[in-house]
């Protein structure tokens, strides 16, 4: 008779992940996970200023003609917070995301869906406003991308001055990781993200692991060092 695998976390093969990335895009947290796991990796850079991310090739990997894409075991896949969430599962002895059944685990889900449900694509209309409205509505569509971004540090920084200094509490996880890289993005914005006091914080505790640092020495970063 066969019975039900014991609990407990999957342990996955090694693997070689290539990861199609552009400096200080979407792809930027997945290879600070990258590294933070110490997974072999390489990275295949996507020339977004000449358009390769619309390309047939790089499309048959990635529909959507963004980065970042994450490939292994030959089947690539997309996504940044899936990305995220996929390798912390992938590797649960690094420590990067609570297991199911673990108490921070369902502020975990909401604050990884929160950052790419809901700020994520705020930023999105902020930088590419063309997308979201016609051309002569372009600064409003800005103006109320601005005040969504605005609101959401708000809340994050409720949060982490009364739960921090981590999203999660006293340890790091992705979701830092990619709290971080969205931080990032506002740094030229009327209000950046650490104008927030609790924000600024988490980011300073990021920006000083060994891995933010390789991470601008690789690909070649300067800004918000």
């Amino acid at each position: 008779m066969e019975t039900d695998p014991p609990a407990g976390p999957r342990v996955y093969r090694a693997a070689m992940y290539s990861l199609y990335y552009s400096p200080g895009t979407a792809s930027m947290a997945v290879h600070q996970t990258l590294l933070e796991l110490g997974a072999p990796h390489e990275l295949r850079l996507v020339d977004i200023d000449r358009g390769a991310n619309k390309s047939a090739e790089y499309l048959k990997l990635n529909p959507c003609g963004v980065v970042p894409t994450l490939l292994f075991d030959g089947v690539p896949y997309y996504e940044c917070a899936a990305l995220l969430m996929l390798l912390s599962e992938r590797h649960p002895e690094a420590g990067l995301a609570p297991l199911p059944g673990a108490p921070t685990r369902a502020l975990y889900l909401q604050w990884m869906l929160h950052f790419a449900n809901t700020v994520q694509p705020a930023y999105r209309a902020w930088f590419y406003p063309h997308e979201h409205g016609p051309a002569d509505r372009e600064a409003d569509v800005k103006d109320c991308a601005r005040i969504r971004i605005e609101a959401a540090w708000g809340r994050v920084d409720v949060h982490l001055a009364a739960h921090g200094p981590f999203v999660l509490g006293e340890r790091l996880s992705v979701v830092d990781l990619f709290a971080t890289m969205l931080m990032r993005w506002s740094r030229k914005m009327p209000t950046p993200a650490t104008e927030w006091p609790a924000v600024a914080k988490l980011a300073a505790l990021v920006k000083a692991r060994p891995s933010w640092k390789r991470l601008y020495e690789v690909e070649g970063l300067t800004e918000w060092a």
